[in-house]
């Protein structure tokens, strides 16, 4: 299956607009576990999603504390060179071997930074990162500047092709293209979690920076079948159990929201997860989502956000229900009209 290609940045990357998620993947075990996974299933599900013509996988070493890079691993030792997709990894979040069920630390000092790196190259079986992120801004005192430096070496050395950061706000992504070009965000960003949209994003546009979202389906919330009584049979160490967009009042507005979907997706024939991902790709700025999935199923039923245009009526549609519904935060729409990047 042809899929459409934005380039990241200037990486020299042309990435499908939907990349295969790996944070599930990861099992259980860990603070923001999704809950048991079976590694099969895994492999089968990434299968499915390379099979449909995804072109990147995006984990980080604290998923599963290195078990979904593991599991990565497993999936391209048993793929020709030519068949491999492109792999994006995240550093920057260390957690305490003998007590895994506590929040990992937020760590950017630079020989942190390149031990990870070298376990996530072992983990993975690669000589060399595709796209290397610091996962969460740093709380250790390091200044960025230092640990930017360090991703630049990584990069020097060959074992990064190019670098990037997530959840960084536009201050910070400043001061590391002060240093040398920031080729990706990796920002959440949904219609319910809509906050990039206002500065990060723009700020990407114009220094042509590659955004690749996470959570466009809101963890699950914007998908067709999720209903409020599904949060009582989640897994008891389900991360979701504790979110608020999983509680009241955010849950049923958000779940209103989602119903809101239901008659655009029925006028493209497709899934309410197809549109919500596909609102995500229509914003300005933004190169690609990465989206999750469990079974090889659920990779089949949000593929069509990768073709789904959605029109300007839909669009009109999708900000009155946001309104009406008081649903998340963040704008709404674009400050302006501007073009989404060329496509191949």
């Amino acid at each position: 299956m042809a899929l459409s290609t934005r380039p990241l940045g200037s990486s020299g990357f042309n990435i499908t607009t939907v990349g295969f998620g790996s944070w599930a993947v990861g099992g259980s075990g860990w603070p923001f576990s999704w809950g048991p996974q079976d590694d099969a299933e895994s492999i089968a599900t990434m299968r499915r999603a390379l099979e449909l013509g995804i072109n990147w996988i995006d984990t980080a070493a604290v998923y599963g504390l290195g078990h979904s890079e593991e599991v990565v691993g497993k999936l391209l030792h048993d793929l020709p060179l030519s068949e491999r997709p492109l792999v994006f990894t995240k550093c920057g979040l260390i957690w305490d071997t003998n007590n895994p069920l506590q929040p990992a630390q937020r760590v950017l000092v630079p020989a942190s930074i390149r031990r990870e790196c070298e376990i996530s190259l072992r983990r993975l079986g690669v000589e060399r990162i595709d796209l290397y992120q610091f996962h969460w801004p740093n709380n250790c005192g390091t200044p960025i500047e230092d640990s930017w430096g360090e991703m630049v070496k990584l990069i020097a050395e060959g074992k990064v092709r190019a670098g990037g950061v997530s959840n960084f706000n536009a201050e910070l992504l400043e001061r590391c293209e002060a240093i040398h070009h920031v080729e990706s965000l990796q920002p959440p960003f949904s219609l319910i979690n809509r906050v990039a949209g206002d500065r990060e994003i723009p700020w990407c546009k114009n220094h042509n920076t590659g955004v690749i979202c996470y959570s466009p389906m809101q963890s699950g919330l914007l998908t067709d079948s999720f209903a409020a009584s599904r949060i009582a049979q989640m897994a008891s160490e389900d991360w979701r159990r504790r979110a608020a967009d999983f509680q009241e009042p955010n849950l049923s507005r958000n779940l209103a929201l989602r119903d809101a979907l239901r008659p655009i997706a029925q006028r493209h024939s497709t899934s309410v997860s197809a549109v919500a991902i596909a609102w995500t790709l229509s914003w300005p700025g933004v190169t690609g989502a990465i989206v999750g999935a469990r079974t090889p199923a659920q990779v089949d039923g949000w593929i069509q956000a990768a073709t789904l245009q959605l029109t300007p009526e839909d669009q009109e549609e999708i900000v009155s229900a946001i309104a009406r519904t008081k649903a998340g935060s963040g704008p709404s729409q674009p400050a302006k009209a501007a073009s989404t990047g060329r496509s191949s």
